[in-house]
């Protein structure tokens, strides 16, 4: 069995609440609009950095991106064409994608007393001082699951400058950005007009990046976490910088055994159960023998879930529909009966914890 405890009577009642459509919206703006003003305090200007990145034709990257088999929401799995994050179009569209980075420093800004904007990097730093400490050597080839626009693919290159970098997302516009992040480091870097990583869809894919301004009166600026490197496996040939996947985590296409670490996170919170076990056999496909599976996530043993107050349960659950079965899932035991060795369970933070599972022979 992969379940656990059902949810708390607490969250039972947030979800009667939440049924209710009305209050379900007023719940979503209100998280939304917490998360805009907490930015605004630690100085990340959600509004200017947002309006900045609005401005660009993104035309281009989405185009370079985007798997053909993957143009029409009747093409994505039906979990995932739903709301997330207070965004009724979900990870499928720009509003999304433009505002992840942002709402990210947001979140994790107050994981530790006074880290403020830096929580985020902190957070993911946590992460890899584990995986560092674990992995018995350096991997050389990395997959991202669920990568987002790219912050945690970009940080894991930092980690591990070596290794070659696949980022998989089921988002285009998602990975538009990450595209973007790419060529914004290239241009750093002075590597000029070799394209980033890109799964070559075989639509003749091109280069079209475009330079932004500034916000002159913003004292906080989108981080670099960090250079980055390509897989070259199907790939635009650049050894510098990551491959952008357009896929379902649990379906990659990617090569069998073929890596050495499968990293996901801060994905499984957002996935149904069925999606999480489908992930798993997916990641344990696309590893080599004594390969490792990281996870790093919300831990629903925290004190800090059990001692939410329901009004900030309200808004939590609001944004997040899978949250009641990521709490119940056994992952562990999941994570067993897909192929890898009994887990390791290191908390990285108040509230996040990392699983460490090494391909079992």
């Amino acid at each position: 069995m992969t379940a656990t405890a059902a949810p708390t009577l607490a969250s039972r009642l947030v979800n009667g609440v939440l049924s209710i459509k009305p209050l379900a919206k007023l719940a979503k703006n209100r998280a939304r609009n917490m998360m805009i003003k907490r930015a605004e305090s630690i100085g990340v200007y959600w509004r200017q950095e947002v309006a900045a990145l609005k401005a660009r034709d993104w035309s281009t990257d989405l185009a370079a991106v985007q798997n053909p088999n993957l143009q029409h929401p009747e093409q994505y799995p039906d979990y995932y064409v739903t709301s997330f994050h207070a965004y009724e179009e979900g990870n499928l569209g720009w509003e999304p994608a433009l505002e992840v980075e942002v709402a990210a420093y947001a979140v994790h800004a107050r994981i530790w007393p006074e880290a403020g904007a830096a929580g985020d990097s902190q957070l993911r730093q946590s992460y890899h001082d584990v995986l560092k400490a674990q992995l018995p050597e350096a991997p050389k080839e990395v997959v991202d699951l669920g990568c987002s626009v790219g912050m945690s693919t970009f940080a894991l290159q930092t980690t591990f400058p070596e290794a070659n970098l696949t980022g998989v997302d089921l988002s285009p516009y998602f990975l538009a950005v990450a595209k973007y992040r790419s060529d914004e480091r290239q241009g750093e870097s002075g590597i000029r007009d070799q394209g980033s990583g890109i799964r070559d869809w075989g639509l003749g894919i091109g280069e079209g990046r475009e330079e932004t301004g500034e916000i002159q009166n913003s004292k906080f600026k989108i981080q670099d976490f960090s250079e980055s490197i390509e897989n070259p496996k199907s790939t635009i040939q650049n050894p510098s910088f990551p491959t952008w996947v357009h896929a379902a985590a649990e379906a990659t296409g990617l090569p069998a055994a073929s890596y050495d670490l499968v990293s996901a996170c801060l994905v499984f919170h957002e996935l149904p159960q069925s999606a999480a076990i489908a992930i798993l056999q997916e990641a344990r496909r696309l590893l080599r023998p004594n390969g490792h599976l990281a996870i790093m996530d919300m831990n629903p043993r925290s004190e800090v879930f059990a001692r939410m107050p329901p009004y900030i349960l309200t808004l939590l659950k609001s944004t997040e529909p899978y949250l009641d079965q990521y709490f119940a899932l056994d992952i562990e035991q999941a994570i067993y009966d897909a192929g890898f060795e009994r887990p390791t369970i290191t908390c990285n933070s108040p509230r996040h914890r990392t699983i460490v599972a090494k391909v079992r022979s």
